[in-house]
């Protein structure tokens, strides 16, 4: 039977849902309405690639002849504003309706606003969109210091970009190290000094309260977040743009107003399912056993979850392993699963203090539950491996065993 199958978002969970339909229903109509006028495109290299010669075609996951080969209706530069669940129907900000036999909601998320006094003065952006690049790249030539709210992946890929632009860059971070989720004291320690040694300044423990300036920009006002009093630990700091990177919100608002339950995200079962029997979410919107995704292998793997299940195949999504890789002032970063430790957690550390690498890994129950590495890459894939499919280690691990030592005997299992 023929569906209506209607896809509201343009990112890479709507992306994969659209291949897993078409591998299985070849004839069903999708409608992809995607609110950015250029086709679906990898939103993980818009900071990658700030000062390239950044065009959608160069970063789209597939070209436009895909979407009409796989007979895909694509509305570009559509925004869905409401949704009609009762009569199946997704409304259009240009009035347009679309009927739906399913409707999947892959409309992803949004950087949070942080409520500073001043964050809608010009020169101020956050990184999200394609036309935000655009927007940073157009005004950066003349702007001399540029200053980032929030020291994790996104800022500080923004920052190094700035940086090799010859820009100076200021980083302002709320919390007391640098990526505090992905990396453990030392590895944290051993990023910010190689931040520091391209003569970047990074404020830790501090909060941006206000920025200044009588249009656009001029300065912003930090307080440093161990100070007792409301007047001590603030300083001015001097700035032309400054860019925001704070977390993100799901897109819940188009749900607002239907019977489709919603808590921090649309909340989902293992097949991507909300509570309204042909209604699906995927991605960044979507939260899952009480959590939100947020990354882009989660989106990926929703993506192609909800797809299967929209065409009758069953498949249960049981989640996603966190993987963070960065590589950025000339350090190679990656991190994979759970990097605490606890009573019950051994954990095996290489540190050369050389300030270019380092490695830690975290076993439990003869398990490798996470892994820190900083430096050489070629260990990443057999450690996400280890660590994704609990594959136990008894025979090789003994308390002796180096680091090294142990990665080189993984290969052998």
């Amino acid at each position: 039977m023929t569906q209506d199958i209607v896809i509201i978002g343009g990112g890479v969970a709507a992306f994969n849902a659209i291949k897993a339909i078409r591998e299985i229903d070849k004839i069903s109509n999708i409608h992809l309405v995607h609110n950015e006028p250029v086709y679906p495109y990898y939103r993980t290299r818009l900071t990658k690639s700030l000062f390239e010669d950044l065009d959608a075609d160069r970063i789209s996951l597939q070209r436009k002849e895909w979407y009409e080969q796989n007979n895909i209706t694509v509305y570009l530069g559509k925004e869905a504003v409401s949704i009609d669940v009762k009569n199946n129907t997704v409304i259009l900000n240009d009035g347009g309706r679309l009927e739906y036999s399913k409707l999947l909601l892959a409309n992803g998320a949004s950087n949070f606003k942080p409520n500073i006094e001043g964050i809608d003065k010009e020169n101020v952006y956050t990184i999200r969109k394609f036309k935000d690049i655009q927007a940073i790249k157009s005004k950066s030539e003349d702007q001399k210091t540029i200053l980032h709210i929030g020291g994790g992946i996104q800022n500080l890929e923004a920052a190094w970009a700035f940086c090799c632009h010859d820009k100076e860059v200021i980083i302002v971070e709320f919390m007391d190290r640098l990526m505090p989720r992905q990396l453990d004291d030392r590895a944290s320690e051993i990023l910010l000094n190689a931040v520091k040694s391209y003569n970047i300044k990074v404020l830790l423990s501090t909060e941006v309260i206000a920025i200044k300036g009588d249009e656009k920009v001029s300065a912003v006002i930090a307080k440093n977040r161990d100070s007792s009093e409301d007047s001590e630990g603030r300083q001015t700091i001097p700035c032309d743009m400054v860019i925001y990177s704070v977390g993100i919100r799901p897109n819940i608002k188009i749900c607002e107003n239907t019977d489709i339950q919603i808590n921090m995200g649309v909340i989902v079962d293992e097949h991507m399912h909300t509570n309204i029997e042909n209604v699906y979410a995927a991605g960044d919107i979507a939260e899952y056993c009480g959590r939100v995704g947020g990354l882009w292998t989660i989106a990926i793997e929703q993506g192609k979850t909800s797809g299967y299940n929209i065409v009758g195949k069953d498949v249960s999504y049981t989640g996603i392993l966190p993987v963070t890789t960065i590589n950025a002032f000339d350090l190679n970063i990656f991190s994979v699963g759970t990097i605490t430790a606890d009573s019950d957690t051994l954990s095996l550390v290489d540190d050369p203090d050389d300030g270019k690498s380092y490695k830690r890994i975290f076993i439990k129950d003869n398990i490798i539950i996470g892994a820190i590495v900083i430096g050489e890459t070629k260990y990443n894939n057999i450690l996400k491996k280890f660590v994704t499919d609990k594959i136990n280690i008894s025979e090789i691990y003994s308390k002796e065993i180096t680091v090294n030592g142990l990665l080189e005997k993984l290969k052998s299992i």
